[in-house]
């Protein structure tokens, strides 16, 4: 055993001392076997008392999250005496395990260290609330084009949440990570959400038709709000049907805004799109172009008109003649050169 660190040494020599002798490596074949039942029956053991116990934590704990803590760590608890009767069964002192202040340091160096900032950062989870089990939440990412990463939440433990995607499949994000990110839910609360969408038409069209157009195509579409009482947000109240508004005069036409409530923020994408291809049938038979970005050339009478002579003779275009204004800006001797 030289090859291993001092620390590893010093642990398996404390696991190992009976009194003042040591265990030989090879263990009673007998004690293998109740150390295995003891693991067994600590399994056993440790579902039984965690349904039992379900019940009551159901009863007295509303959040998902929270009932599944508690609930694991039950289990860790049971398990966790099991195996330590079956370490003592085959002979390891888990006392003087951690007593020792070598084998201590190196596990807390190592092992612990790690895994209890994961277990606090999983405390902060579930005492702040920012998102719970079967919440549908976006993952803020500024340097995406799509904005970010979607899902529902499918677990929060006290070290990961794991986060089912819209992709069909699963992110397991480390609860320190998920603390420092930017996380947005549209499950809280009110599951209604405040959609946008722009338009630019021309300037000849006509507005009033084409803000009319956008209002029915939102109402025409089953998962927008329709109408009803203004949706309030914190103190700020809003109209809950679909409104548009001027938001800009742009360069190339008129920017109009529509803004609309969803029902349910799970088909967003679908949504934008049936409000869009609505609006795209209805400006068929209106007054109203969408503009892009073109350039429009006019010549009226105050632009300039280009006169050229041609020589028959030579059959090319005879060199200009210098104006008055012209030669009296040239420097000495140059118009005697020409």
């Amino acid at each position: 055993m030289a090859w291993l660190p001092d620390p590893l040494v010093d642990a398996w020599r404390v696991l190992t001392a009976v009194g003042n002798e040591r265990i030989a490596p090879g263990v009673v074949v007998a004690d293998l076997f109740v150390a295995g039942l003891l693991l067994v029956a600590g399994w056993y053991v440790s579902q039984l008392v965690v349904r039992f116990v379900g019940r009551r934590v159901a009863r007295r704990f509303q959040r998902p999250s929270v009932r599944k803590t508690i609930l694991r760590s039950v289990r860790g608890v049971v398990l966790f005496v099991a195996v330590t009767l079956a370490a003592g069964q085959l002979g390891f002192r888990v006392s003087n395990v951690v007593l020792s202040v070598t084998v201590f340091s190196a596990v807390l160096g190592l092992v612990l260290a790690p895994l209890v900032g994961s277990v606090v950062n999983g405390l902060f989870v579930l005492a702040d609330q920012p998102y719970e089990i079967g919440d549908m939440i976006e993952l803020v990412d500024n340097g995406s084009p799509t904005g970010g990463t979607r899902g529902y939440v499918e677990d929060i433990t006290l070290r990961y949440t794991k986060v089912f995607t819209l992709q069909n499949t699963f992110l397991v994000i480390p609860n320190a990570t998920m603390r420092e990110r930017d996380v947005i839910n549209y499950s809280a609360e009110d599951t209604r959400s405040r959609l946008s969408l722009e338009l630019l038409v021309t300037y000849e069209g006509d507005l009033d038709e084409a803000r009319a157009i956008m209002e029915r195509a939102a109402r025409e579409t089953r998962e927008v709000v329709e109408t009803g009482p203004d949706i309030r947000i914190g103190s700020a109240r809003y109209p809950s049907a679909p409104v548009s508004y001027i938001k800009e005069f742009a360069d190339h036409g008129v920017l109009l805004e529509l803004q609309y409530w969803v029902k349910d923020p799970y088909y967003i994408a679908r949504v934008r799109s049936k409000i869009q291809e609505r609006i795209w049938a209805d400006l068929d038979d209106a007054d109203v172009e969408i503009a892009y970005p073109h350039s429009h050339l006019v010549f009226d009478d105050t632009s300039g008109t280009a006169r050229v002579s041609v020589d028959p003779e030579r059959g090319g275009v005879p060199p200009r003649r210098e104006s008055a204004e012209e030669a009296r800006h040239d420097p000495p001797g140059e118009s005697e050169s020409r």
